[in-house]
């Protein structure tokens, strides 16, 4: 009998290390809250087996003039990855923006999202990961596609 558990627990580790990885999950803070969402979209790195949930996304308020932290998940960290993001001024004006891309290498897995005056009010914020796909432009240069996407919508209560 005891042969018979040890055989069904190794056959149970096997299954356990066969399964599907979980996608990469993002983590926003602002508030003293957080949200965590999985990707919208999520490729594999040549951008071609894609899967994608319309539902994925996190919900938080941010206060205008507050940061906004970003934790990713290693996955992403170890990756090409950029901040893309749209607030609005003190008079309305939607503005958009994002950071600097953050190479594979640093293995980067924060980022801290500061707008330029207190009074505006952050909209949306949006994690790109980079795949190892280019993209030729018509100018010449070439940009990399985005392999996943992990999205917040910013509650502007007041």
């Amino acid at each position: 009998m005891r042969r018979i558990a040890l055989l069904l627990a190794a056959a149970g580790v096997t299954l356990a290390g066969c399964a599907a990885p979980t996608p990469p999950t993002v983590t926003f803070y602002a508030a003293g809250k957080a949200a965590v969402t999985g990707p919208a979209q999520h490729c594999d790195v040549q951008v071609e087996n894609c899967s994608a949930d319309p539902n994925a996304h996190a919900v938080l308020r941010v206060p205008p003039g507050s940061p906004l932290q970003i934790s990713v998940d290693a996955h992403v960290g170890e990756t090409p990855w950029q901040v893309v993001f749209r607030y609005r001024d003190a008079a309305g004006t939607p503005i958009e923006g994002r950071s600097a891309v953050f190479y594979g290498e640093s293995k980067r897995l924060a980022y801290t999202l500061r707008l330029p005056a207190a009074s505006a009010q952050l909209e949306t914020v949006e994690i790109q990961q980079f795949g190892g796909v280019l993209a030729a432009r018509q100018d010449g240069g070439v940009d990399f596609i985005t392999r996943g996407t992990w999205v917040l919508s910013v509650d502007d209560r007041r």
